[in-house]
């Protein structure tokens, strides 16, 4: 929760909403104050203070969802550039919002996935977020701005900081960084909202999901606005929507062929899964066991899912394994195709999760349980399996490394790690799980390389740098290890010369 204020702040200063649209016709302005590469490391900067905070989803089934999503709209877009590079991320936060950084990062709130009815209502504002992306908007008032506007940014970057300490202060600083900017652009929202809707639109349709998840989604927001003034959504606050505006969609929409696409189980997993991760663990435990008691459910199967999530949390391994059994069992029905009652949007659809990525969240689910409920070997046994089908699978994959580390094995953990390590170099928490590793086995120097490359993928390059150091001053090294480190070391050297050059910019 201690991002809602500044989540608020982000958007109201990066909204897909605040940046003035009828800029003077320079060529491509967005290029002459501001570089895609400048823009991307501001971006980072402030990615790396939401990274530190609790709220911020480290979750990869979330993650990777999300980013599929995303990349599959982007594919359907003429607007976007070879060089723009694209990132999507959840936060934990109820409130109904989503908002977009420098350099293509995109924040969504779990409140707004959950309030989505429909995959195609949480497309439609993915594709509202990527339009105002691809036509530079936040580039073109960066430029327009100057200075004064890069200044901005940077306060805001110090006052995330300050939040996770004090967040009075925090507002203090919020509130003066951001007052003189907000008033002064919020005359050109309209303009910029309806650019993105027209060409957002353009995506969705593109990209095969339902065009009416875009109007749908907005007016029901307005509905809840208009009855809820004090409460209204976040994403009303800083993405004015407006009676004239989601007309002009309807009219839109309106010549468009009817379309009946059906929810990916994905998506509907990935909902459950947050349901059962929001609020209280006990309440969310009684909230799913009401709905499945009632059958007020569109897939028994996803319910079920959502349900063992919320039994795990609230520390009920029994009953978890218990509803597990259950949910296999519905499962094989639906394989053989004795049971179709599970709906989509009013559609039977059968339970294929054996080819999609919702087979291997339910496979790391069951993992889990296992493990909850000490049974160690066949949670390894399930792992192990589920790798062959779904070797790419990062849930998985964390959750095997971790399981054999804290069961003692981690000789056999650090062979895993080095061998998924050799295909996924990306990925912060793989070589953190390789840090413990070295750490438990008593490796000091590889221990701190392994965390410079932690460090190196959450953007602290001087923290990286330190490790290395660090690593250096270690004596259990042999020539080509040493000679590694220290060309590491000198890589880093110039990636924080080159941050420093950013910044003074």
């Amino acid at each position: 929760m201690k991002l809602i204020c500044l989540i608020t702040a982000l958007t109201l200063l990066f909204p897909a909403s605040s940046f003035a649209h009828e800029l003077p016709d320079l060529g491509d302005v967005s290029q002459v104050t501001l570089t895609p590469h400048q823009e991307r490391q501001l971006g980072l900067r402030i990615m790396r203070q939401i990274r530190a905070d609790p709220s911020y989803l480290d979750d990869s089934e979330i993650a990777s969802y999300l980013s599929n999503l995303g990349h599959r709209l982007i594919a359907n877009s003429d607007e976007t550039s070879a060089n723009q590079s694209f990132e999507f991320f959840a936060i934990q936060d109820p409130s109904i919002n989503a908002f977009a950084l420098p350099g293509g990062f995109m924040g969504f709130n779990s409140g707004l996935i959950i309030a989505a009815q429909s995959e195609s209502e949480l497309a439609a504002v993915m594709s509202h977020e990527i339009a105002h992306v691809t036509q530079k908007h936040l580039a073109r008032m960066i430029a327009a701005q100057k200075y004064d506007w890069v200044k901005s940014i940077a306060a805001l970057a110090v006052a995330i900081a300050a939040a996770r300490s004090n967040a009075q202060a925090s507002s203090a600083i919020l509130v003066a960084s951001q007052a003189s900017i907000i008033q002064s652009k919020l005359d050109f929202t309209r303009k910029h909202e309806k650019e993105a809707d027209r060409i957002g639109l353009d995506i969705l349709l593109d990209a095969g999901f339902d065009p009416q998840g875009m109007p749908a989604f907005f007016e029901r927001l307005q509905r809840a606005g208009r009855f809820h003034e004090t409460g209204a959504p976040s994403y009303l606050r800083t993405h004015p929507i407006t009676y004239e505006r989601i007309a002009d969609i309807q009219n839109r929409t309106r010549e468009m062929p009817y379309r009946q696409v059906p929810d990916s189980i994905d998506f509907l997993l990935v909902r459950a899964k947050l349901r059962a991760m929001q609020g209280k663990p006990h309440d969310a435990v009684v909230q799913f066991k009401a709905r499945l008691d009632d059958k007020r459910y569109t897939n028994e199967v996803v319910e079920r899912y959502g349900y063992i999530h919320a039994l795990l949390r609230d520390k009920k391994a029994k009953q978890a394994k218990k509803e597990l059994a259950h949910l296999y069992h519905i499962l094989e029905k639906a394989q053989d195709g004795s049971i179709l009652n599970n709906h989509v949007l009013g559609k039977p659809i059968r339970v294929e999760y054996k080819n999609v990525i919702s087979g291997a969240m339910i496979e790391a689910l069951s993992a889990s349980v296992k493990l909850a409920n000490g049974e160690i070997n066949e949670a390894f046994k399930t792992y192990q399996n589920a790798l062959k089908i779904y070797p790419q699978h990062r849930a998985l994959i964390h959750g095997y490394a971790n399981a054999l580390i804290q069961n003692k094995q981690n000789e056999r953990a650090l062979e895993f790690l080095n061998k998924q390590l050799r295909v996924i170099q990306n990925d912060p928490q793989l070589h953190s799980l390789q840090a413990q590793c070295y750490a438990l086995l008593g490796d000091k120097m590889l221990e701190h390389r392994a965390l410079a490359e932690v460090y190196y993928l959450k953007g602290h390059f001087k923290a990286a740098a330190d490790q290395l150091k660090i690593a250096l001053q270690s004596d259990n090294g042999n020539f080509y290890q040493l000679s590694s480190i220290e060309s590491r070391l000198k890589q880093m050297q110039g990636f924080i010369e080159e941050d420093e050059k950013d910044q003074d910019k």
